[in-house]
């Protein structure tokens, strides 16, 4: 099924859609446990540059229709698979250290018909939420445009790496001036076995839904986002749509709420700066504030939090790497398993945890601050 936006969606088989945000919460936070029960090196790794993928397999895209990732098979699929990431696996670190992932090339995309959204729940007090894509409505945007007045004077200073974009002061404050320009962000060229193991660590079948999109390419380190003038191509990435009220799961009573932490900002600055992003989508990402915390209740939540549910958590880290399938899925009674501790997460937030330690989403600043 495709939209006005050019976006083709397909629907898994056997997951209600209303069921993925709590599930993708729920791997969100496995992922999360993953990466600090592997921070025993220091040094980080060095990564291979990614070739640019070939103007031939850009244009052999224009075919190409969602996945269903329900009964998705790597190994009946000849030909490679054009990925859009647009979070923390823009991050050589993250997406081909923790996840070993191989791309085989890689293109910067403008991607009008998308805009970045930080609305996937997380834990609260710790990692608040994660990155999502939303459905963009362009005539909203161009009523409230980015605030970006540096783009024109920094374009003589680029050195080729992108360093010269960034400001020599700390970046200024984007907390309440969204990106109002479109996602950008990185389509990766993967083995169909790769994207297979993608999809298995993003929650597996029955978090997200596969989705085709029109994407524009964009040369790297340009001091700003270009109108797009070459040909679009269609690539895969995996959506979350918002859920309804009342529908099944946990939604958040404002989506676009909470913050996200130092710790997933930084992957998605680093992973813009390895990428070569336009230099105002990268002063945009170092801008936005993390969430922090700043009161003695909310140091006390995160305690009690970590305490009372991190236990279940790394049980359940667990028991999906031990009972993962040959295809990187878990089986039902875990998906079940999972969707239930994260509802009881964020059930415990509203109706206790809140009231007693404060905003586990959203920083508390000195004129909000209590005890």
């Amino acid at each position: 099924m495709s939209n006005s936006r050019g976006i083709v969606v397909s629907q898994p088989s056997q997951t209600p859609i209303e069921e993925t945000e709590s599930q993708i919460g729920t791997f969100s936070i496995i992922q999360w446990i993953h990466t600090l029960l592997h921070r025993s090196n220091p040094s980080p790794p060095s990564f291979t540059p990614l070739s640019t993928t070939t103007p031939d397999r850009l244009s052999h895209s224009q075919a190409e229709q969602p996945i269903d990732l329900d009964s998705y098979d790597p190994s009946a699929q000849k030909d490679t698979v054009l990925y859009l990431a647009y979070g923390s696996n823009l991050c050589d670190a993250k997406f081909q250290g923790d996840r070993a992932i191989r791309p085989l090339s890689a293109v910067n995309v403008h991607v009008p018909s998308l805009k970045l959204a930080f609305d996937l729940p997380g834990l609260p007090y710790m990692e608040p939420c994660f990155a999502n894509s939303n459905l963009r409505d362009p005539e909203s945007d161009e009523k409230h445009p980015s605030e970006d007045k540096t783009d024109s004077d920094n374009s003589d200073e680029n050195d080729g790496a992108g360093s010269a974009l960034l400001p020599k002061d700390p970046p200024p404050n984007h907390r309440n001036t969204p990106w109002t320009k479109g996602l950008v962000g990185v389509v990766y060229e993967v083995t169909p076995s790769d994207y297979a193991h993608i999809i298995a660590t993003e929650g597996g079948g029955g978090s997200y839904h596969d989705i085709v999109v029109p994407c524009f390419p964009i040369d790297a380190n340009l001091p700003s986002l270009p109108t797009p003038t070459a040909p679009s191509f269609n690539a895969h990435t995996l959506y979350s749509p918002p859920l309804d009220p009342g529908a099944v799961g946990i939604p958040r009573p404002d989506p676009g709420y909470a913050q996200a932490s130092a710790r997933y900002l930084k992957m998605l600055a680093d992973g813009g700066r390895e990428r070569g992003l336009p230099g105002d989508y990268r002063r945009w990402l170092e801008g936005l504030e993390a969430y922090t915390v700043t009161t003695r209740r909310q140091r006390v939540g995160s305690v009690v939090v970590g305490v009372v549910w991190l236990p279940m958590i790394v049980l359940l880290f667990v028991l999906t790497r031990v009972c993962q399938g040959a295809d990187g899925r878990s089986p039902g009674w875990l998906v079940g398993a999972q969707k239930a501790v994260f509802q009881a997460v964020w059930v415990s937030y509203d109706t206790i945890f809140k009231s007693v330690f404060g905003d586990g989403e959203r920083t508390v600043h000195d004129g909000e601050k209590d005890w």
